[in-house]
């Protein structure tokens, strides 16, 4: 890769992982049904007017909106309202990558070798030292949402590989149009009017700015330089850029928010970086060529973009 394409790599990374010390700030001022609502509403408007109609079919961007948008982001922003931290919210996410595989080898028959498998009892593992470590920090309500998160996140990553969209920023964009209805219904029904209606009114800057972040710097800017930049090169050679997200995730949340990274918490990251490298990084030996004959890149599951 060129050195300027290698640097907005690790800047969409270091984007990423910042996003979750500001979703972090957001639920200081918005419940996190809201939030997310919120966040998609301004993503998708009004840059639906301006990336052109949809080029992948309808039934791909209702389902990858539905797993990603609706429970995915739903499940993430709940659990961190839960007590989940930032940091660890955006390593333990990267399992994902667990269940991409996982989904991929029963859906796109993508068996996996022993070099994906072995990252996946690492990363897995990894998941186990976060667990009893945040089990004994605090309830493990949270750890569980955002680990259900994950899993939605993997829903979509198949989804993404089964559509096949030709380009990341007109296939986000229609993609985030599918959950502002839901969740703002789903915050009426489960966070109450009330609670709604207050934070709206309680709007300042701080909160717009949250918005903003997580809507067009996070999303847009975020999917639409690693779209750009898988189109321009091999996915095996951008993918390994979002391992740098839990990363910049920890740091940021260590600097800006005073969040301490315990001597376990630091082996879950190695643990779980680690897996999710061997995991998302080695190609499935079987449902490859199969994947390229139907038309669908045999991309590496860490391609898909992070939050």
């Amino acid at each position: 890769m060129r050195p300027v394409h290698t640097a907005l790599a690790v800047l969409v990374a270091a984007v990423w992982g910042f996003n979750f010390v500001v979703i972090e700030i957001g639920l200081g001022h918005f419940p996190p049904l809201l939030l997310s609502a919120l966040r998609f509403l301004v993503a998708a408007l009004p840059a639906v007017f301006f990336v052109g109609r949809p080029k992948v079919a309808w039934k791909w961007i209702l389902g990858v909106g539905a797993a990603l948008g609706i429970a995915k982001f739903g499940l993430l922003f709940t659990g961190m309202a839960a007590g989940m931290p930032a940091g660890l919210s955006s390593l333990v996410l990267q399992i994902q990558a667990v269940f991409t595989a996982v989904l991929a080898a029963v859906v796109l028959r993508e068996r996996p070798g022993p070099v994906r498998v072995l990252g996946m009892a690492v990363a897995l593992a990894g998941i186990g030292v976060a667990a009893v470590d945040r089990g004994v920090s605090g309830p493990v309500t949270g750890f569980v949402l955002v680990v259900a998160a994950a899993a939605c996140w993997g829903v979509s990553n198949v989804l993404t590989r089964r559509a096949a969209p030709p380009d990341a920023l007109n296939f986000m964009v229609w993609v985030c149009t599918v959950p502002v209805i839901p969740l703002f219904a789903l915050s009426l029904l489960l966070e109450g009017p009330d609670r709604d209606l207050a934070a709206l009114r309680a709007l300042d800057w701080s909160g717009v700015a949250v918005i903003g972040y997580v809507a067009w710097v996070s999303t847009v800017f975020g999917f639409g330089a690693w779209g750009y930049l898988l189109r321009r090169y091999p996915a095996s050679s951008v993918a390994p850029f979002s391992l740098l997200v839990p990363v910049f995730g920890m740091s940021s949340a260590a600097l800006v928010l005073g969040e301490g990274i315990s001597g376990p918490r630091w082996l879950a990251a190695v643990l779980l970086v680690g897996g999710v490298g061997l995991t998302s990084l080695t190609p499935a030996r079987a449902g490859r060529r199969a994947a390229v004959s139907a038309g669908r890149p045999p991309a590496a599951t860490a391609a898909s973009p992070a939050p």
